[in-house]
């Protein structure tokens, strides 16, 4: 698996793991419920997302293994992770685990020392056991009845210094080592193994 900058060729791609995950993973958000899903994937549209590649200010970093999109995340320079949506397939294999570690790393070579996010009722657990604590009481988002504000306190330098003890924690569903780290490349190249 390798973890790299997200490139405009590959916006229909990243469209359809990030459609894919919403309505196939999130069912405990949005119930299946039409409206619900509609308001949640209106922009969730290859042009929008080619938008969101090439966006000042936002890092849209995909998961990878061959030609294949595993995950798509990205966050902002002020260090707000908008998106760690992983296709189906590759749930549970320490995907997101290791994209969410690189957004880190990026959030923290932008110099924040704190990422936020609002995470769905299906990650919310994912990402208390990855350090995150909520950050006030749940809101609805798209129609849902639960989105959650969380933060996390980052250690600068983490792409460099921290980012190697970061990377070396077992994945959850493998026995290898996840080797997740961005690197401060205007590319920002991040390779994890598993």
């Amino acid at each position: 698996m390798e973890i790299r900058a997200a490139r405009l060729d590959d916006a229909d791609q990243a469209c359809d793991v990030l459609r894919r995950s919403i309505t196939q993973l999130c069912v405990a958000d949005h119930g299946n419920d039409p409206a619900i899903l509609n308001a949640w994937l209106a922009n969730k549209k290859p042009d929008i997302v080619a938008a969101w590649i090439g966006q000042h200010g936002n890092s849209l970093l995909l998961a990878t293994e061959g030609d294949a999109i595993l995950a798509v995340g990205s966050v902002t320079d002020a260090g707000e992770i908008t998106l760690n949506y992983v296709a189906p397939e590759a749930r549970f294999r320490g995907v997101s685990r290791a994209l969410l570690s690189a957004l880190e790393a990026r959030a923290a070579e932008r110099g924040n020392r704190r990422c936020t996010l609002t995470s769905t009722e299906t990650a919310h657990r994912f990402y208390r056991s990855a350090g995150y604590v909520d950050d006030g009481a749940p809101a609805g988002k798209f129609g849902t009845t639960a989105s959650y504000p969380m933060s996390k306190m980052i250690p600068l330098g983490a792409e460099s210094e921290g980012s190697a003890t970061q990377s070396r924690l077992p994945c959850t569903q493998c026995s290898s080592i996840c080797n997740a780290a961005a690197r401060s490349s205007s590319e920002a190249l991040a390779k994890a193994r598993l």
